[in-house]
Parts: C-alpha cells; sequence; structure tokens
C-alpha cells in the first residue's frame, strides 16, 4: 500500500501547508466518505461546509478558502485545486497491466508492419501490412490496426479498439476500449433501382499528439479526404464524429454528444453532453455548446449556446423564464 506524508505530498505540490496531522495518508477520496488516512480535496467554496463533517485529515484547498482545518487536520493550499487533485491522484494510481513479453507470441504482425523500439503489443491483437507504431506505445489485448496506419511513440490503444486502414494517430495519444476510428462514413443516395445507395468512403482519419477518446467512440473516415482532431482534444464515451468533420486544438466533446458531416470545430470549443450539431456548420474558437443543445447554424467564437435549437445563453434563459411564468399563470 502506497502511504505518504502530507510534507511528501506537498514536495509534489508547492502549496503551503496550514494546520498540522502526523496521520499517513494512504489514499485519495471524496469528502463525504473520506478516513482519516485518506486525503481530499475542496475545489469550490461551496464545498466548505462539508469539512466540518469529513473524517479526511488532509484536504487539497485552494489558496482563498474561509475555514480552518482544525484539531490535527491539515490543509495544504494551492493555487488550483482541481489541477492539484490530478496531481495527487497520480501519486496513487495502481500499476497498469504488466505485459510479460514486449509482443505477445498469439499477437498477429504482419512482416511489413514497423515497431518502434520498447513498444508492447498485447495477446490477440492484428497488426497489418505496412503499419507503423513509434517507440514505447503500448497496444492492448484484442486491438486491430488495419494496412498502411500510422501510431506515434508512447500513446496508448485499450483493448477492442479498432483503427481501419489508412489512418493515422499521433504521439501521446490514448484511445479506450472499443474505440472505432475511421469506420465509413454515413453516406446513402436515393435510387429509383436500388433504393439507397451507398457513397463510398474512400478518405480516412488523421489525429493528432495528445489526444484522448473516450470508450465506444466512433470517429467515421472521410469521404473524400480526411476527418482530423487537432492536438489535444479529449473526446469523451459514446461520442460520434462525422466524415470530414474538422476539429482544431483542446477541443472537448462530453458523452453522447455527436457531429454531423462537416462540421469544422475552432480551438478550445467545448461540446456538452448528449448535445448535437448539424452537418457542414462551423463553430468558432472558445465557443461552448451547452448539454442537450441542437446546434442548426453556424456559431460566431466565444459565444455560449443553449436548448434546441440552440441560441446565446442569455436569450435561452430569458424563454425559459417567461415559460416558467407562463405555465404558473395557467395554474392560477
Amino acid at each position: 500500500m502506497k502511504s505518504y506524508s502530507i510534507q511528501e505530498i506537498n514536495d509534489v505540490l508547492q502549496g503551503i501547508i496550514s494546520g498540522s496531522t502526523l496521520q499517513n495518508i494512504t489514499a485519495a477520496e471524496q469528502l463525504e466518505v473520506a478516513t482519516n488516512s485518506e486525503i481530499s480535496f475542496i475545489g469550490n467554496k461551496k464545498y466548505e461546509k462539508l469539512w466540518a463533517t469529513s473524517k479526511a485529515s488532509v484536504a487539497v484547498v485552494n489558496e482563498d478558502i474561509s475555514i480552518e482545518p482544525g484539531e490535527n487536520r491539515a490543509f495544504i493550499k494551492v493555487k488550483n485545486a482541481d489541477l492539484a487533485m490530478s496531481q495527487i491522484l497520480e501519486l496513487f494510481a495502481p500499476a497498469l497491466p504488466e505485459f510479460h513479453v514486449d509482443i505477445h507470441p498469439n499477437a498477429v504482425v504482419d512482416k511489413t508492419a514497423s515497431i518502434g523500439a520498447g513498444t508492447k503489443i498485447g495477446a490477440g491483437s492484428y497488426v497489418g501490412p505496412n503499419v507503423k507504431i513509434g517507440e514505447n506505445s503500448t497496444i492492448y489485448p484484442n486491438v486491430t490496426i488495419l494496412d498502411e496506419s500510422t501510431i506515434g511513440k508512447n500513446t496508448v490503444i485499450w483493448s477492442g479498439t479498432v483503427v481501419r486502414e489508412r489512418c493515422h494517430i499521433g504521439n501521446g495519444c490514448i484511445i479506450h476500449p472499443n474505440a472505432t476510428i475511421g469506420a465509413d462514413g454515413f453516406g446513402f443516395r436515393p435510387c429509383p433501382e436500388k433504393g439507397l445507395v451507398k457513397i463510398p468512403q474512400i478518405g480516412n482519419v488523421i489525429i493528432g499528439n495528445n489526444v484522448e477518446i473516450g470508450a465506444n467512440s466512433c470517429i467515421d473516415r472521410g469521404k473524400f479526404s480526411s476527418t482530423v482532431l487537432g492536438d489535444g482534444c479529449k473526446i469523451d464515451n459514446l461520442v460520434q464524429i462525422g466524415h470530414n468533420s474538422k476539429l482544431g486544438q483542446f477541443c472537448i466533446m462530453a458523452g453522447n454528444s455527436g457531429l454531423a458531416g462537416s462540421v469544422t470545430l475552432g480551438n478550445g470549443v467545448i461540446i456538452g453532453g448528449s448535445a448535437s450539431i448539424k452537418d457542414h456548420t462551423t463553430i468558432g474558437d472558445g465557443a461552448v455548446i451547452g448539454a442537450g443543445s441542437g446546434v442548426t447554424c453556424d456559431i460566431p467564437a466565444g459565444k455560449t449556446m443553449l436548448g434546441y435549437p440552440a441560441v446565446e445563453a442569455r436569450d435561452a434563459l430569458k424563454q425559459w423564464a417567461i415559460l416558467k411564468r407562463l405555465v404558473n399563470d395557467s395554474k392560477k
């Protein structure tokens, strides 16, 4: 079991210790259920009231906290408790699954594939012709990487993922279980003789560096050219990104959200959970689309949009307030 003194933890955080405790810390936990051997976090003033009843002996807090830690308890004050939390969780993170050999004998690796030094490939994985995988990447069991695809260095691909032919994934990426990279885009046209005719999807997917793709998410290949995810994008579980969409750098898409085909996101766009974006729309840099919203037209940079169809947040809030008053008036 890992165990750290408060001073050892603060050596990592470089914060300011307020109060004192001799209790060694063995885990991190939320305030309500933490024990006296666990460290917790107060990242927002509304949670300060929970400290009095919490059993945690140490909490990482923002510098402007308005309460004192109390007897035999301590705070570690930092500029941003949420960011400090990620450092603490790294300290207590359990080891990842082990590989006893770099390339498992039950993996199928084509003789034309290029595998970088230090890369590990698990049992049941398939690496196709002319695939290139960079140094120190980890391919967990039962991953499929098809012909002429490339995977950068220090990238992790979890079990069940399929990377289809000619797709490209950058350095330092994490692809979670059962994601599909490069499935055909959804393209059909009516035909009097055949009903619906499938439009061939001959493009690919290009994923930048330090991108994370959640479990069971789908990134469709382009019809003509590429579906592109820029550096640093973070995609949650169960997200759909349609063919020929283009995401700038550091975009976030929360679970169950989706982009139809040929959507363009600027840098730093945030898409809330279950939001849907119409095809051929452009969302500008730094725009925020609220959870459950439906975007049907282009959105300028920096705007926050809510509702279905989505309108500017302040207008949506006014509309909801009016509807609430109308409902209340009808009950009188």
